[in-house]
């Protein structure tokens, strides 16, 4: 018999649970690609760290109780995936290191341009499934750009789907570095590509271009960012961080997918994912937000957590950071949808 209150078992699947993917409320489907990632690196490694990291979570959790009771399964990794980021790594590195694409990329390009198809392809099918039976997807990545498919797959199913997107950059840019499927281009890809999404919430943004501004701004409010350092300024005015997660969360539809990088965080939190900034928020304020967000009556379809990388030498605190936040996630997906 399963004990929550024993060590987890070596062998045993992601916090420390055996649970078959049919009996499992939540599917986590773990995505090792990070082919554009543009400043540090091995955010490919992230499923593979976190299921390490969350043998270490302890089960019972103070805001949503016994979240394990239901059951969540990670999805074995496919091994085509970690082949394709392999070859479009090798190809982006050299782009990257000049400074972005030139004409004479252009046959790279393309290629890096079909494994983030592919891998947008993989994720969308595997997304459907999920839903179809009935379950809550999760996606695992992996940098940004991994969970396009599964977003697509969820606005399909819930036309009008909100995002939530909890990151410090707004991942509005146009092909970034000539990328079409770029890490910074994810939500850009989204808005032009995914009509069915009705809104999307940004909440922790700190850096931006003044493109992305330009689009947050022609957007006609179908995208609404809540940048960090307006957030600061408010709270620094007397007004409370739970007035601004309400504020963040009423703009949202009724269905809702959660978009989050984990450099939305304080980077003392999270100091190895690829692109760390300063500010961000708290374990705790990323908890409260997700409980307002549950609380407000809204349902959880689909989430992801991307851009988590192992420190060097083993160091596990990305992954061990990661591991309660995914946890968190699974807690809010569920509870939302009672």
């Amino acid at each position: 018999m399963f004990d929550p209150n024993a060590a987890a078992a070596p062998d045993s699947g992601i916090f420390g649970l055996d649970v078959a993917e049919s009996r499992a409320a939540i599917v986590l489907v773990p995505v090792p690609f990070a082919a554009t990632v543009s400043y540090g690196g091995g955010t490919e490694r992230g499923p593979e760290v976190i299921l390490a990291a969350s043998h270490q979570v302890d089960l019972y959790d103070l805001q949503y109780g016994r979240i394990y009771e239901r059951g969540i399964h990670l999805q074995a990794a496919d091994p085509a995936l970690a082949a394709a980021h392999s070859r479009a790594r090798a190809l982006a590195t050299a782009v990257i290191e000049r400074g972005g694409a030139t004409d004479a990329d252009a046959a790279a390009i393309a290629a890096i341009d079909a494994a983030g198809a592919a891998v947008n392809r993989a994720v969308h099918a595997a997304t459907a499934r999920i839903l179809a039976a009935g379950q809550v997807p999760g996606i695992v990545g992996g940098d940004h750009s991994v969970p396009f498919g599964a977003i697509a797959a969820c606005a399909e199913r819930h036309p009008g789907l909100g995002i939530l997107h909890i990151d410090a950059h707004a991942d509005l840019r146009v092909a970034y570095e000539g990328f079409r499927w770029s890490h910074a281009s994810i939500m850009d890809n989204v808005l032009r590509s995914v009509p069915q999404v009705g809104r999307l919430v940004q909440v922790g943004i700190r850096d931006f271009c003044e493109q992305e501004l330009d689009s947050i701004r022609a957007s006609e409010g179908r995208v609404l960012t809540h940048f960090d350092l307006e957030w600061q300024r408010r709270r620094h005015c007397g007004e409370t961080f739970d007035a601004l997660c309400r504020e963040a969360v009423a703009a949202l539809p009724e269905h809702v997918y959660v978009s989050f990088d984990i450099d939305g965080l304080d980077p003392a939190l999270c100091p190895h994912t690829g692109t760390p900034v300063p500010g961000g928020l708290s374990f705790g304020e990323v908890a409260h937000l997700l409980r307002t967000l549950v609380d407000s009556g809204r349902r959880v379809v689909g989430f992801d957590l991307v851009e988590v990388a192992p420190g060097p030498d083993g160091d596990e605190w990305d992954a061990n950071v990661a591991a309660r936040v995914l946890y968190k996630l699974c807690g809010a997906a569920l509870h939302s949808a009672r």
